[in-house]
């Protein structure tokens, strides 16, 4: 696999070359002092302490934790994760750690739940937001007016160890598509967890298959730096042991007369540290103590600026003008005003525009309302009217039939009077009649 962090050639410009050209090499008469300026960075750097910050990516339960209690012989205060979590999330802990003179702030960050749901399309993706928002957070410091770079805390991703289920057959689609995404973003480092469960001719198989499936989809992992002479020989070695089978461990076990880092099993001990039963030792050299300042600087020159470029651009930041020319950030920045200040101004009168179209539709409407509810009204209006005369005649109908009625009724009371009279009458004659007859 070609080397992801190999030294890239410097693009000298033919005016670079020409200053070069002109310094000159002189030789001193006698001791100034400047030797002393590497003694001078070492002790500015003790002073303001280093920060180191691991993503562990891998499923629940893979041994990712233990590892890195194992990796910095400290037991982090880790909480157990379930299974069952509905989507992945990332969880930061930060801790002071002290070794002689040297402060170290070391971040780890862990991925919870990942490779549980049972839809994994997308598991991928909260990592990959999370380390953007440590490149976004960076880069808005470097953007501020008032910088505080010297003590701010650089919460970006440094390494990423992906943690490989030790199947002993090839990697998981998961594991492809989680690894493609992040090369660009990240320097990743394979490791195969638990690698006590298999034997080492099937482990030896299966770091030649993953690195085969790496190489064939694309996918480039962290290759140690071989541009020193003096690691060159050992970096190329390591890079020829990735990825690195790792087991680990904070029980101690006694073998011999010493007690070991160890996992013990009915059927013997696996020591950590010890490079016949696993590489841990290799992992812990090439990670913390030969590479680790490596790491820190490809995260920035490599990947942040990638970040930083794209960015930039998308701003419509360029280094050069349309004929190729040099061109100054204020230039940039005044063009990009002067390009805004008219859009912006384009834009408000598209608004004003589109504002008194609405305006007159909307009055063409109100008007076309006024008009529908005039004649309506009018309508009501004439409706009622008629409604109004045909009451009037109805009621001067109903005057007529009870002025009619009132006189039957003054009749039919008279002639029933009568009636009852001439009936009273004959019969008081009759009943004179009846006592004369008797008498």
């Amino acid at each position: 696999m070609a080397s992801k962090l190999s030294s890239m050639p410097s693009q000298v410009s033919s005016g670079e070359h020409r200053k070069r050209e002109t310094i000159r090499s002189l030789t001193m008469c006698g001791h100034v002092g400047f030797e002393s300026l590497p003694d001078q960075l070492v002790n500015r750097s003790i002073q303001q302490g280093f920060c180191f910050n691991i993503l562990c990516v891998g499923e629940t339960g893979i041994g990712k934790s233990t590892l890195i209690n194992t990796l910095f012989n400290t037991n982090f205060e880790e909480h157990e994760c379930s299974h069952f979590c509905p989507d992945v999330k990332l969880k930061a802990q930060t801790y002071e750690l002290q070794e002689s003179n040297v402060r170290l702030k070391l971040t780890i960050v862990n991925t919870v739940g990942f490779g549980d749901q049972i839809n994994k399309e997308e598991s991928y993706q909260p990592i990959i937001d999370y380390i953007n928002a440590q490149f976004e957070a960076y880069l808005q410091e470097e953007l501020k007016i008032k910088r505080s770079l010297f003590n701010y805390h650089d919460s970006r991703i440094h390494v990423c160890l992906y943690f490989i289920t030790p199947t002993g057959h090839s990697l998981k689609t998961l594991d492809l598509l989680t690894m493609k995404n992040l090369d660009s973003k990240v320097n990743i480092i394979p490791v195969i967890a638990k690698a006590d469960t298999i034997s080492k001719t099937e482990l030896q198989k299966f770091k030649v298959k993953l690195m085969s499936e790496l190489v064939n989809n694309g996918v480039q992992i962290y290759q140690f730096p071989a541009d020193d002479e003096t690691v060159a020989q050992i970096s190329a070695a390591m890079n020829e042991h990735l990825p690195f089978a790792v087991v680990g461990s904070m029980d101690e076990v006694k073998v011999g007369n010493k007690m070991v880092k160890a996992r013990q099993y009915p059927w013997g001990i696996v020591q950590v540290e010890n490079e016949n039963h696993c590489d841990f030792v290799k992992l812990r050299e090439m990670l913390i103590c030969k590479n680790m300042e490596d790491l820190r600087e490809q995260t920035h020159a490599r990947h942040y600026e990638l970040y930083r470029r794209s960015k930039l651009e998308e701003m419509g930041l360029t280094d050069v003008g349309p004929e190729n020319k040099p061109i100054s950030l204020q230039e940039t920045y005044e063009a990009k005003r002067h390009e805004f200040h008219g859009e912006r101004q384009r834009k408000e009168e598209e608004m004003k525009q589109m504002f008194v179209q609405r305006v007159k539709e909307k009055e063409a409407i109100l008007k076309e309302a006024e008009r529908e509810l005039q004649a309506k009204f009018e309508h009501l209006k004439r409706v009622h009217q008629e409604e109004r005369i045909k009451l009037e005649e109805k009621r001067r109908i109903l005057e007529a039939e009870i002025i009619a009625f009132s006189k039957k009724k003054v009749a039919s009371e008279i002639l029933q009077n009568q009636s009852f009279l001439a009936s009273g009458i004959g019969m008081k004659k009759d009943k004179d009649r009846k006592n004369s007859n008797f008498m």
